[in-house]
C-alpha cells in the first residue's frame, strides 16, 4: 500500500525524493518521511498528513547541513501496523541510528523477530522497525551492510519492499518479495521505487524486480538472487508512459481528468496486437473452465463481462473474487484457465488467487495497465489496458478499459472479432459528447444529494454490474453510504428502508427497462426521489440523465454519469477524491 523512492546519483536527493513522495500520494497519505546521508550521519524528518503542501524548503531546514546528499530514502504512508503517529511514520532507524529502512507490505513474523532482539528498545508499533534492528543485530556480528541485509531478508516472512541506507556506506539496498519494487535508470543516476511514475519526470528507462530478488546501487547497479546470491542479468525497458499523462493539468483533481480522459483510454485499450488477441481467444476456446478474477471495481468489470459472454458467445464463465477463490481450488485443473483483472497488478489478493490456480497447473491471462507488475510476469499471457497512469485512488479510466478488453473478447470468442472493435470504438467516440450534454446537470444533482445520508443504485442485466460499481465510486469519494443490487432483489429485502425523499439510481437498458421502471414505480409510491439513467426517459423519473444506447457496449457508457456524480458529490461535501480517506490505490497486503 505504501509509496517507497530511494535515489542515488547527484547533488539534490532531497528535491528528487521530495517529489517522487509526492507522486506517490496515491499509495497512502497518513503520514511521511525522508532520510538522506549526510557524513558522518544519517538524517531524518518525518511528518504526520498529506506531503503534497510540503516545501523543498522546509525539508531543507531539517535535513540540508551545508553537505551534498546524493543518497536517499522516502516514503509515505498507509497505515496496517500502529496508529498514525510520527514515531510509526517510514523511514525507520536502528537503535544505534546507523541504518535507516523504508519498507511496503507486512512482516508477519515481526513479534517472533521482536521476541529475538528483546535487549533493543523499541520506539514505534509497527512491523517495520524489526527490520532495521535486525539489520543492526546482524552488523554487530561483523557483518558488513550488504551481508547483513541479505541475513535480513532471509528472515522476514511475508510480502515486502524493503530499501536501506547506511551511515558508513555510500551504497543503497534494495529488495522485494511480494510487493512491488521498480528501478529507474539514467546515466549515472539510480531510482528505487513503488511505481514508475514516482521518478517518470527523470527517466522512462526501467528494471523490473522480481519476487526473491535483491539488489545493491554503489558504483554500479547489481541484482542478485536471494535464494543463491547469484547475479542476475536485468533488461532495462522503456515505458512509454509520459510525465504529462501523470500530472493533473488544467484540473483541479486527477479523478476528474482521468473521467475526461475516457474517450481516448478506451481507444487504447482497443489497440492489441492481434496475433496477441487471437491467442488468447484460442487458449479461452480450448479450456474447460473459465474463471473472471478479480477486486473491487475490477469484480465488477469481471461481472459484466459474464453476462456479455452469455450474451454475445453463448458461453459460460466463472465470476469470483480474488480473496474467495482459494474456495474454488478443488475444481481446478491443468485445462481451466483464469482471467485476472487488475489495475496494478499488484493486488495481494488477486496475486493469493493466481498462486492458488498455478498450482493447479492453470492458465494464467491477465488484463492489467503496468507494464512490469507481478501479475503480467506471473501471466502465461498478457493483455495490457493501455490506459496510462490512473493517479486517482479510486478507479474510472481504467475500470471502462477492462469492460472494453473483456468486451472484446467476448466477440473475439464468438468470431465477431471487427464488430466488436467497431461498436466499442463508437461507444468511445460518444463519451465526450456524453460528458459535455450532462456536466451541468450533473452538479446540479450533486448540490441536491450532498446532504443525504443514504442512496440506492439498482439495474438489470448488464446494467447490475453498472449499479454495483456506480455505488462503490459514490461511497468511495463522497462517503454517502450507497448500495448497489439487482433491480428483481428489491423486493427482498431493500425496499424497507425506503424513506421519503430517499435517491434510487436507475439504470435501464432497452431489454429491461420495463421491467426497471416497474421497480421505479414501486420505491416511488413508497417516498423515494428517482434518478433514471437510460436512453429513453420515464414519467416515473424525478431526474434523467439520458446515455446512447449501444447494446452490449452499454456499461462503457452508463457508468460515466455515475463517476461524475460521485466527483461532484464529494468535492461538494468537501471531500479529496483523489485521497479518499482510509483507502490507498495498489492494496498490497491481505
Amino acid at each position: 500500500m505504501c509509496g517507497i523512492i530511494a535515489y542515488k546519483g547527484k547533488d539534490k536527493a532531497i528535491s528528487v525524493i521530495l517529489e517522487g513522495l509526492k507522486n506517490l500520494e496515491y499509495r497512502g497519505y497518513d503520514s511521511w518521511g525522508i532520510a538522506c546521508k549526510s557524513n558522518p550521519s544519517i538524517v531524518l524528518t518525518k511528518g504526520v498528513g498529506n506531503i503534497g503542501e510540503v516545501t523543498e524548503e522546509e525539508i531543507k531546514s531539517e535535513l540540508y547541513k551545508g553537505k551534498p546528499l546524493t543518497i536517499g530514502i522516502g516514503h509515505t504512508r498507509w497505515a496496517t501496523h500502529g496508529g498514525v503517529t510520527k514515531e510509526n511514520a517510514h523511514p525507520h532507524q536502528s537503535e544505534n541510528h546507523r541504518v535507516a529502512v523504508v519498507h511496503n507490505g507486512i512482516i508477519e513474523n515481526f513479534e517472533e523477530l521482536k521476541a529475538k532482539l528483546k535487549n533493543i528498545k523499541f520506539k514505534s508499533e509497527t512491523d517495520t522497525e524489526v527490520i532495521p534492528q535486525l539489520l543492526q543485530y546482524h552488523m554487530e556480528s561483523r557483518k558488513d551492510f550488504e551481508k547483513a541485509f541479505v541475513d535480513t531478508l532471509k528472515e522476514l516472512q511475508g510480502n515486502y519492499a524493503v530499501v536501506a541506507i547506511d551511515q558508513q556506506s555510500d551504497k543503497v539496498l534494495f529488495g522485494k518479495v511480494g510487493s512491488p519494487l521498480v528501478i529507474g535508470k539514467k546515466e549515472d543516476e539510480y531510482f528505487v521505487a513503488s511505481d514508475i511514475p514516482a521518478f517518470l519526470k527523470h527517466t522512462n528507462q526501467v528494471i523490473y524486480l522480481e519476487d526473491g530478488e535483491y539488489g545493491s546501487i554503489g558504483d554500479s547497479l547489481k541484482i542478485y538472487k536471494l535464494s543463491n546470491n547469484q547475479i542476475i542479468n536485468k533488461d532495462v525497458q522503456t515505458v512509454d508512459w509520459n510525465l504529462e499523462q501523470a500530472q493533473k493539468g488544467e484540473y483541479p483533481h486527477f479523478m476528474i481528468k482521468e473521467i475526461m480522459e475516457q474517450r481516448d483510454s478506451i481507444t487504447r485499450a482497443l489497440e492489441q496486437k492481434n496475433s496477441n488477441l487471437l491467442k488468447v481467444i484460442e487458449m479461452m476456446k480450448k479450456a474447460k473452465g473459465i474463471f473472471l478474477v478479480g477486486c473491487g471495481t475490477s469484480f465488477h468489470a469481471c461481472v459484466s463481462a459474464s453476462y456479455n459472454f452469455s450474451h454475445i458467445a453463448k458461453a459460460h464463465v466463472n465470476i469470483v473474487l480474488a480473496s474467495e477463490f482459494r474456495n474454488y481450488e478443488e475444481f481446478l485443473t491443468d485445462e481451466s484457465l483464469m482471467i485476472a483483472v487488475s489495475q496494478s497488478g499488484e493486488t495481494a489478493d488477486l496475486i493469493d488467487a493466481v498462486k492458488v490456480a498455478k498450482a493447479k497447473g492453470v492458465k494464467i491471462i491477465s488484463l492489467v495497465n503496468v507494464m512490469g507488475s507481478t501479475l503480467k510476469r506471473m501471466s502465461d499471457e498478457s493483455l495490457l489496458m493501455n490506459a496510462g497512469p490512473e493517479i486517482c485512488v479510486c478507479s474510472t479510466k481504467n475500470y471502462t478499459s477492462q469492460l472494453a478488453i473483456l468486451l472484446l473478447l467476448a466477440y473475439g470468442f464468438a468470431d465477431r472479432l471487427e464488430e466488436g472493435k467497431e461498436l466499442i470504438q463508437s461507444a468511445a467516440n460518444k463519451v465526450e459528447e456524453l460528458i459535455k450534454n450532462n456536466l451541468d446537470k450533473i452538479k446540479d444533482l450533486a448540490k441536491k444529494l450532498k446532504d443525504n445520508k443514504n442512496m440506492f443504485l439498482i439495474g438489470r442485466d448488464l446494467a447490475y454490474p453498472s449499479a454495483l460499481e456506480g455505488a462503490l465510486k459514490i461511497k468511495e469519494v463522497s462517503y454517502i453510504h450507497a448500495e448497489g443490487f439487482a433491480g428483481g432483489e428489491l423486493k427482498h429485502g431493500t425496499i424497507a428502508l425506503i424513506e421519503e425523499g430517499t435517491p434510487v439510481i436507475t439504470l435501464a437498458t432497452p431489454e429491461t427497462e420495463q421491467l426497471i421502471n416497474s421497480n421505479a414505480i414501486e420505491i416511488k409510491s413508497r417516498g423515494g426521489y428517482i434518478i433514471g439513467i437510460g436512453s429513453k426517459k420515464h414519467e416515473v423519473y424525478d431526474f434523467y440523465i439520458e446515455v446512447p444506447n449501444f447494446k452490449q457496449a452499454n456499461p462503457l457508457l452508463m457508468i460515466v454519469p455515475i463517476q461524475l456524480l460521485a466527483y461532484y458529490l464529494a468535492v461538494e461535501r468537501n471531500c479529496n477524491p483523489d485521497k479518499p480517506r482510509n483507502l490507498a490505490k495498489s492494496v498490497t497486503v491481505r
